[in-house]
């Protein structure tokens, strides 16, 4: 076991200290959660497709390997919590036309990479509602996607796709599985009928558990539950029943993620009924229960909002300092560059963002037009690429070795970072941090508020002194 995580586990199941709400409180502002830096405020309209077309080529021939993204938007309900982009429709015809742009989108992006035999380690579905595209679309979509890219062997890579147990039958989950695909993950939030009813989810414990087992039976390999806190009518006892089922079926990997309401970004939030919302101490009580409980269950913290269990491949990367993160959360697959196809998503290729096109008629105008359907990006320079990997090392270890990147990058840690480290006295004195001279440690009660500890040293954040568009960290 993890010296680090054993120790957090150990602090956690023996003291309320870490949740001192009023410590909680003080540091508990807007923040990224640095899927990415810089983040996706900084992506600007000065990147283009012909950008995008020219980074391709030019990476065309790196040994690393690859990782694919591919947005389905379809929604047939709106989940009143949700930030996703999607589209809410019941027209389950509008995805033949929209794997149509698919097809054209993989073939243009293979094209630019020269038919590259750079191997794909790792892919993922998101939406919006995967399964919104039938079965033969599936196939169908794979099928080009294996036909243009050089897949790894099935045991040898991460192939997920994201649930609703409310759009999968039996069938469905045979025809993933077949197809090639290995990991899933499923949205859960909570299976207490009242919340369900307040967010506009009603999804039974007998049809989310049938799915899994079905999961399970054709062979998957790892299987994530997502859980949310701080929705309407949530109190400890009601979630403790929640927590009670999804540990009893004993999935490999959970995300508990903090619910941030904020209505005036996204529009079906309005739907919420705020007085019913947790106070913030009752939150904080919801949050604290809830890792304990995972904790004893024998789950260890990964970091931000993510538990796996002792043989997971996501506590072995952190184990061996191999933890990396990208769009999807923590992931093992540290060296690969993403490629985004579909409407709003978002790649990482040859040091630079690239994200489509957010509204589906741009989106099918570029494709169908031969082009890219890039709107916006962002190329990072050296002083970039040097804090996206302290706050990515932040983010997946606890801690820096300010060595490794004096010898890395050539600077002189402590003064380069100079005011950074500065801002970290106040945590250091509320016990979230330690530092030293040769470099930093997050204490278990810092680990709750990573994200406040990685954004010290995020160059565009403490020049704009806020956190403006972000959630709130805790």
């Amino acid at each position: 076991m993890n010296h680090k995580n054993r120790d957090f586990s150990a602090s956690l199941l023996g003291g309320a200290d870490l949740f001192d709400l009023k410590v909680i409180k003080k540091y508990n502002k807007a923040g990224p959660r640095y899927t990415s830096y810089p983040t996706a405020p900084m992506f600007h309209t000065g990147i283009s497709g012909d950008d995008y077309t020219s980074t391709l080529k030019r990476v065309a021939s790196d040994n690393a390997p690859l990782s694919l993204y591919i947005h389905i938007p379809f929604c047939n309900t709106v989940c009143y919590y949700c930030g996703c982009s999607k589209i809410v429709t019941r027209k389950y015809d509008r995805a033949a036309p929209y794997l149509a742009l698919l097809l054209k989108e993989i073939d243009r992006v293979a094209d630019a990479l020269d038919n590259t035999r750079r191997p794909v380690t790792q892919l993922h579905f998101g939406g919006g509602t995967p399964t919104f595209m039938s079965n033969d679309q599936m196939r169908t979509l794979m099928t080009r996607l294996r036909q243009r890219f050089n897949f790894v062997a099935k045991d040898e890579g991460e192939f997920s796709i994201e649930i609703d147990p409310r759009e999968c039958d039996a069938d469905t989950v045979r025809v993933l599985q077949e197809i090639g695909l290995n990991r899933m993950s499923m949205g859960v939030q909570d299976f207490d009928p009242i919340v369900q009813k307040a967010v506009n989810r009603i999804q039974s414990k007998e049809e989310t558990m049938r799915v899994l087992n079905e999961a399970r039976q054709h062979g998957f390999e790892s299987m994530n539950i997502d859980l949310m806190y701080g929705l309407p009518h949530q109190t400890v006892e009601t979630f403790d029943t929640t927590l009670n089922t999804i540990i009893e079926f004993n999935p490999d990997r959970i995300a508990l993620f903090n619910y941030a309401h904020m209505p005036h970004m996204f529009m079906p939030q309005r739907r919420i009924d705020e007085s019913a919302m947790p106070t913030p101490q009752e939150k904080l009580n919801i949050l604290e229960h809830s890792i304990n409980k995972l904790l004893a269950a024998g789950y260890l913290f990964i970091g931000m909002d993510h538990f796996a269990k002792p043989t997971d491949e996501l506590t072995i990367a952190q184990q061996q300092g191999k933890l990396y993160r990208n769009f999807q959360g923590y992931s093992t697959q540290a060296d690969c560059d993403l490629i985004g196809l579909g409407v709003t998503s978002i790649g990482y290729v040859g040091g630079a963002f690239f994200q489509n096109a957010k509204e589906m008629e741009n989106y099918e105008a570029a494709v169908e037009g031969d082009t890219f359907a890039v709107f916006r990006g962002y190329i990072l320079s050296n002083e970039d690429h040097l804090r996206r990997q302290v706050i990515m090392r932040l983010m997946c270890d606890f801690a820096l070795n300010y060595h490794q990147f004096e010898s890395e990058f050539s600077i002189n840690f402590k003064e380069h970072f100079a005011d950074g480290i500065k801002d970290l006295d106040e945590m250091a004195k509320d016990h979230l941090v330690e530092l030293r001279d040769d470099g930093l440690t997050v204490l278990p009660a810092g680990r709750l508020l990573i994200r406040n500890v990685a954004m010290v040293f995020d160059e565009y954040l403490q020049k704009k002194k806020e956190g403006g568009g972000f959630s709130k960290t805790i």
